[in-house]
This record gives structure tokens, C-alpha cells and sequence, in this order.
């Protein structure tokens, strides 16, 4: 062995660069947040560290592993959670209003294998996701008014929207975890400004609707409060009718000459004869 290295040395570097190219393109490593599909001569043949619900990163499949050489290559797709954004866009809601919509949806590769035949790349699966979220989003939106963002009904709009678009996610191995709204904006100018005078204008509504039925029950409890007094008055014109007239004058007089607690007559003269019925207590029995 050591003579032919001798004899043919170039032969000899040329062997051990050919083995050494062999060793390179035969074992490859295996990272934790990728899954490959060894490719072998156009055609899919197994797949490497594949998505399993529950998991862990890393814990199998990663690592180092091989392949037949100059026949098979890898193609590497995406373990972790992607997200697709969509083109900002006009919303026409039910209640007439065009809202400006910023959404984007978040998704996974569970079958790698689909999703290379369908699409080959995660790019591709994302131009193709992208107008399908505006329709869906355009197609719920639209049968809801614009409220309807700011409730909790929110929720079960964002569910109806990730559902539809996972059924034609499902097509390219793709599965869709989630779909948020980051921004629903009115329009700036004419249509921002009418929604904000309708929104005071119903708002002012309310209010007279919440004054008027303070109004309505004060004027009820005024109303038992004066049907109660009256009546506390009778039972006690009934069972002493002197006294209830004595009592009655005494806060004449207080009221008339002294005043309401606080608040004084202005200086008045007041004329009248001793025989006036008004000063009949100053008299005596």
C-alpha cells in the first residue's frame, strides 16, 4: 500500500479526496426545528426527524443520519409554528362600514410529505394561503357588523375563520393553529369622521333615555312618598285633631316669621287685626 502511494501519489490524494467526499455526502446532521424528506433521484422515498404531536424537540429523529450518495439529497422544511401575513384590505361590514383589516394566521407542517408533492417549499404554501385568508376573513367580517371586533364574540369569528382556512390548508400538509386580527381601523377622513358622529350621536341617545327613566322613577317615589305622608298626616288629624291644627300653625309661623332652616324671609311688615283666624293661637283657648 505504501509503495502504490510511492508510485502514484496524485492517484492516491485523488482516492482519499473521493472517499472523503463520500463520507461528507453520505452522513448529514439532522437539526432539532427541521424535518427532511431524502429525495432519491426526484423521488420522495423516506422522511427524517417528521412533526409528532406531544414531541419534544429533539428528544428522537434529530441527529446524524445518512443517505445514498450522489443519488439522494435532502430537503428541509420547517418543524416550528410559521405564521402568514395578509395584505392589508377594505372590510365592508353588515352595518355598512369599511374597515381596513390587518390579520395573519399561524400554521405548522404536519405532513411534510404532501406539502413537498403540492407545493415543494413553505414559500409557495404561503403565496397560496394568503389570498385564501383574505376571502375567508372578507367572507365572515362581512356577515357581522363592526362591533362585533370589539366583543367577545370576536372569538367565535377568528374560530369560523381558522376553520375554513385550515380545510384548504389541509391540502398542503399544513395545519392552521391559529388566525388574530392585529389591526380593524375605519378609513381615514369622511368615514371615520360619520362613525364617530353616529357613535355620538347614540351615545347622547342613550343618556336622554337614562335621564328620562331617572325622571320617571323619581317622580314614582316622589309620588309614594307625598301618598305616604298624606296619609301619616290623616291618622294623625284623626286621633288628635287639636294638636294636628296647633302643630300645623306652629310651622306656619317658624316658616313665616323665621324662615326654612337656613334661609330667612326678606324684612316684611305684616298688618293684621288679633281677631285674624291666621294668629288665633296667639289668643289662647
Amino acid at each position: 500500500m505504501t509503495d502504490f502511494i510511492r508510485r502514484h501519489p496524485m492517484l492516491s490524494g485523488g482516492l482519499v479526496l473521493f472517499i472523503l467526499f463520500l463520507l461528507i455526502s453520505t452522513f448529514a446532521i439532522v437539526p432539532e426545528t427541521r424535518q427532511g424528506i431524502v429525495v432519491r433521484f426526484g423521488k420522495p422515498v423516506r422522511i427524517v426527524n417528521r412533526f409528532e404531536p406531544g414531541q419534544r424537540f429533539g428528544s428522537q429523529g434529530a441527529g446524524i443520519t445518512w443517505r445514498l450518495p450522489l443519488a439522494e439529497n435532502f430537503v428541509w422544511l420547517d418543524k416550528r409554528v410559521r405564521s402568514v401575513d395578509m395584505e392589508r384590505q377594505q372590510v365592508l361590514s353588515t352595518d355598512q362600514l369599511r374597515l381596513e383589516v390587518d390579520a395573519f394566521a399561524r400554521y405548522r407542517i404536519v405532513d411534510p410529505l404532501r406539502m413537498y408533492i403540492s407545493a415543494r417549499t413553505e414559500d409557495r404554501v404561503e403565496s397560496a394561503l394568503r389570498p385564501i385568508l383574505g376571502s375567508q376573513l372578507r367572507n365572515e367580517l362581512g356577515k357581522r357588523p363592526f362591533a362585533s371586533l370589539l366583543s367577545p364574540e370576536r372569538e367565535g369569528v377568528m374560530e369560523n375563520i381558522r376553520r375554513g382556512l385550515d380545510n384548504v390548508a389541509a391540502q398542503y400538509g399544513v395545519d392552521i393553529i391559529d388566525v388574530r386580527i392585529k389591526k380593524a381601523d375605519l378609513p381615514d377622513g369622511t368615514p371615520l369622521q360619520s362613525a364617530y358622529n353616529r357613535m355620538v350621536t347614540a351615545r347622547q341617545q342613550e343618556a336622554r333615555s337614562i335621564r328620562a327613566e331617572g325622571a320617571k322613577r323619581a317622580a314614582i317615589i316622589r309620588a309614594d312618598a307625598d301618598a305616604e305622608a298624606a296619609r301619616t298626616y290623616a291618622a294623625a288629624f284623626g286621633k288628635d285633631p287639636d294638636f294636628y291644627e296647633f302643630y300645623r300653625a306652629m310651622q306656619s309661623y317658624q316658616t313665616t316669621f323665621l324662615g326654612d332652616g337656613d334661609k330667612k324671609p326678606p324684612p316684611t311688615n305684616v298688618i293684621l287685626s288679633p281677631q285674624n283666624d291666621y294668629l288665633k293661637e296667639f289668643s289662647g283657648r
